[in-house]
């Protein structure tokens, strides 16, 4: 890969984490600012709508070069490309309309008046939005080259998709009064899923059959994805259990990798159902605005159950500056050990990079 050095041996060590393995110290994601480019930038027009902030994949491509040119991609980092119609575009896929901010995208409520009247969940392989996006994913394949990776977007699934297309709280009434509707479409979104995710992954694959999902920089060997459940929030752990869990375990079978992202405090009622998923392979923490970042302290109770329940973890430290991050995942791997854990920081100077990377490659010698 033209801007990453060590990708052979960073593919070996995503492997090892995957596998809850260690490589002899943490895996890291470092990014440093380098003091110039290393190549002419490109002249990039700025976006004149909010669609074309998200959709124009040739500009967002030229961006990601520049910021290539401009950064070192250290430890386990990698260049890669997000192709994104918001978080969670299978709603679109299937009726919903995509509504572009500049600082998010969200879907029109489409299942009106009753889930009885909108019918059965198809697959139509003309549908505007995804015939678009996949147009989109085949054309940033074509400007990534070997120069950075694709990654997978952010589809999303299950029960969050059938919330969108719903409106959250007619959603929250239909798991009351209808569970057995809901549970029926909750299996048709699952078949669904793969129906999106497979050719969109044969597109973005590399020549190993390896893939990178969107926002949270992982690699696996094979096809992996974040799952997610946001509206679990408003869930009781019951609920939860009934609708969800059987429906993740599905997801989780069929993929080769996968990691929950665990978000907000009213979602870490649902820990201890989550761990008993046995197909689940990792855990990513946020928790929420406002909130100390993943490497405080408050959250090792949520660490603690996922070490025991022999799964990997993902760790954003993003507070404070390079002394507190060396401290907090000094203390992370104290408690924890390298062994499948993996730190993510905010761009840093080299000069932190380097200090950061330092301090990790003392665990190799210990």
């Amino acid at each position: 890969m033209k801007y990453k050095d060590n990708w052979v041996q960073t593919k070996e060590h995503f492997k090892t984490w995957w596998a809850h393995g260690s490589i002899g110290r943490p895996m890291m994601k470092v990014v440093a600012r380098r003091d110039k480019p290393i190549e002419p930038l490109e002249e990039i027009e700025p976006p004149q709508t909010p669609e074309a902030l998200h959709l124009d994949v040739e500009r967002r491509a030229k961006e990601l070069r520049n910021f290539c040119k401009t950064h070192i991609f250290m430890a386990e980092s990698f260049p890669s490309l997000d192709i994104n119609i918001g978080p969670g575009s299978m709603a679109t896929y299937l009726g919903s309309e995509p509504n572009f901010s500049w600082d998010t995208v969200w879907y029109t409520e489409c299942v009106k008046p009753d889930w009885k009247e909108w019918g059965e969940l198809k697959y139509d392989p003309d549908n505007y939005w995804w015939k678009r996006h996949l147009e989109l994913i085949e054309r940033g394949k074509e400007l990534a080259g070997d120069d950075f990776l694709v990654n997978i977007p952010d589809i999303i699934e299950s029960i969050d998709i059938l919330a969108a297309m719903r409106g959250a709280q007619q959603f929250c009434f239909d798991l009351i009064d209808e569970p057995d509707v809901v549970k029926e479409y909750i299996r048709q979104i699952d078949e669904l899923y793969f129906m999106y995710y497979y050719p969109i992954y044969d597109i973005v694959k590399d020549e190993e059959g390896g893939s990178s999902y969107t926002v949270f920089d992982i690699w696996g060997p094979g096809r992996i994805a974040k799952v997610q459940c946001d509206f679990s929030a408003i869930m009781s752990p019951k609920q939860f259990e009934e609708f969800f869990i059987p429906s993740l375990s599905y997801q989780c079978q069929r993929l080769d990798y996968a990691m929950y992202h665990l978000d907000g405090m009213d979602a870490i009622k649902h820990l201890d159902a989550l761990m008993q998923v046995e197909e689940l392979d990792a855990l990513q923490w946020t928790p929420g605005a406002g909130k100390q970042d993943g490497g405080s302290e408050l959250w090792y109770p949520i660490y603690d159950k996922v070490r025991a329940a022999g799964k990997s973890l993902w760790v954003s430290i993003e507070q404070g500056d390079v002394d507190e991050w060396i401290i907090k995942a000094d203390k992370l791997v104290k408690r924890y050990g390298s062994d499948g854990l993996y730190l993510l920081f905010p761009v840093m100077s080299v000069d932190d990079a380097s200090r950061l990377i330092e301090k990790a490659d003392l665990y190799l010698s210990s």
